[in-house]
C-alpha cells in the first residue's frame, strides 16, 4: 500500500482519491478548507494553505509519504524542490510541479524545444501590459501567469480594454506573483486537451482528443473524441511527448493545443488529470483519474477504450452555504447519462458545483441538456 500525500483536494482531486483506493492506498487529502471535495473520500485530511511554506513542510515530515501528488498550481512549489532532494517523491516530477505553476515558465520551456506556440511576453504592470499588447496587436489574451480554471483570464479588444483586463488579472491572481501574460489571440477551429500518460515502464501513450468550449476562461463542456486530421494529431502527439519527456517523471498530463485551419499551436499543460478530462469518466474503459493512479504506481495500462461521451459543467449562481440540488432525478432518467456532484460546501457565482456525462449518440447536446435540468439551490 502506498500512502499519498494529495496537494489540493477539488473535484479532480476527489476522483483520484477514488481511483487511487481502489488500487490500495492511503491518501492524506490537504486543502485550504474544510469539507473540501477529495477529503470526503480519503483516509485523513490536513487544512492549510499549500502556499505556507511551514505547514507544507510540516504535513510532509509528519506523513512520511511514499507520494506527493500536487492536483493544484497554486502550491509553494520550492518546497516540493527541497525535499524530493531529501528522497520524497513528487508527481510527476518537483521540477514539472514547479515550472507549471507558472504559465511563463512552462511557455519559455516550450519555446526553448522548438514547439509551436503563440506569440506571448510577460508584464508586470499595467503601463508594461500596454506596450506588449501594442507590440503583439490587438485583440490579445491576457491572463495572470498563476491561477486556475480561467480565473482572471480576458481578452483586450483595443487599448481602451486594456486598464481593466489588467484589474481582472490582479484580482484573479493566486500566488504572490503580480504578473501577467499576453499572448496573440489564436483564431483556431477548435480546442483540444490531449491527455498524456508517461509510464514508469512503457512508452508514452495518449488519450482520444477531447474537444472543448470554455467561458470565462473556464471549460464548459467538452466531448470525446473530436475529430482531427491524422497528421494534425500525430502533430499534437509530439509535442505532447516532447514537452512532457523534459519535465520527466510518470503520470498524466493534460495538454492543451489550439487548432487552426493550417496548424498545431501548442497552448498550456497541466501535470495532472485536467477538468475537461471529466469527460473521460463516461467515454473511456479507464478515466484520466485510473490511468494516472496507475501511471504513477507503475501498474500496467491496458489498451485505452473510448465511446462518444461528453461532459457539461452545473455552475453555482450566488454565494451561499450547504448547497442542495433539484433536477437530478430528471437528468438520470434518460439512458446512458450519470451526474457527479463535486460536494463543494459553499457557492459562488460561476462555481462548478457537478457535471452531467453522457454516452452515445447525440452526447454533447444531452450532457447540455441535462446539467440544464439540474440547479444548485442555497440557504
Amino acid at each position: 500500500m502506498k500512502k499519498i500525500l494529495l496537494l489540493g483536494s477539488g473535484e479532480l482531486g476527489k476522483e483520484f482519491v477514488i481511483s487511487a483506493k481502489r488500487l490500495g492506498c492511503y491518501v492524506i487529502a490537504c486543502d485550504s478548507y474544510a469539507g473540501a471535495p477529495a477529503m470526503q473520500v480519503a483516509d485523513e485530511c490536513e487544512i492549510f494553505s499549500m502556499l505556507d511554506e511551514e505547514p507544507l513542510r510540516a504535513a510532509i515530515a509528519k506523513h512520511q509519504p511514499d507520494l506527493i501528488v500536487p492536483e493544484i498550481e497554486a502550491i509553494r512549489t520550492e518546497v516540493l524542490l527541497d525535499v524530493e532532494k531529501e528522497g520524497f517523491e513528487v508527481i510527476p516530477s518537483s521540477r514539472a510541479a514547479n515550472l507549471t505553476m507558472n504559465r511563463d515558465r512552462i511557455r519559455d520551456v516550450a519555446v526553448g524545444l522548438g514547439v509551436r506556440t503563440a506569440k506571448f511576453n510577460y508584464a508586470e504592470s499595467s503601463g508594461e501590459l500596454m506596450a506588449q499588447a501594442k507590440a503583439i496587436g490587438f485583440p490579445v489574451v491576457i491572463k495572470p501567469v498563476m491561477s486556475s480554471s480561467g480565473k482572471g483570464q480576458s481578452v483586450a479588444k483595443t487599448e481602451a480594454d486594456v486598464q481593466a483586463s489588467w484589474d481582472y488579472a490582479c484580482a484573479g491572481m493566486r500566488g504572490d506573483r503580480k504578473k501577467v501574460i499576453v499572448e496573440e489571440f489564436i483564431h483556431f477551429e477548435f480546442e483540444i486537451t490531449l491527455l498524456t500518460i508517461r509510464q514508469r515502464i512503457g512508452p508514452t501513450l495518449f488519450c482520444p482528443p477531447i474537444g472543448h468550449v470554455q467561458e470565462r476562461g473556464d471549460y464548459q463542456y467538452s466531448w470525446q473524441p473530436q475529430a482531427m486530421a491524422p497528421d494534425y494529431l500525430k502533430a499534437a502527439q509530439d509535442m505532447a511527448e516532447k514537452v512532457t519527456a523534459d519535465l520527466g517523471g510518470a503520470g498524466l498530463f493534460g495538454v492543451e493545443f489550439f487548432v487552426t485551419a493550417t496548424e498545431v499551436i501548442f497552448s498550456e499543460l497541466s501535470p495532472r488529470p485536467h477538468d475537461t478530462g471529466m469527460v473521460t469518466l463516461i467515454s473511456q474503459n479507464l478515466s484520466e483519474f485510473d490511468l494516472h493512479a496507475r501511471a504513477i504506481l507503475g501498474l500496467p495500462i491496458p489498451l485505452i477504450e473510448a465511446v462518444e461521451g461528453a461532459s457539461a459543467v452545473v455552475l453555482a449562481d450566488r454565494e451561499g452555504k450547504n448547497p442542495s440540488y433539484s433536477g437530478v432525478l430528471e437528468a438520470l432518467l434518460e439512458p446512458g447519462v450519470d451526474v457527479r456532484i463535486f460536494g463543494k460546501p459553499t457557492t459562488r457565482p460561476y462555481r462548478r458545483m457537478a457535471v452531467a456525462l453522457a454516452k452515445g449518440d447525440k452526447a454533447l447536446e444531452r450532457a447540455r441538456a441535462d446539467a440544464a435540468k439540474i440547479s444548485v439551490h442555497v440557504a
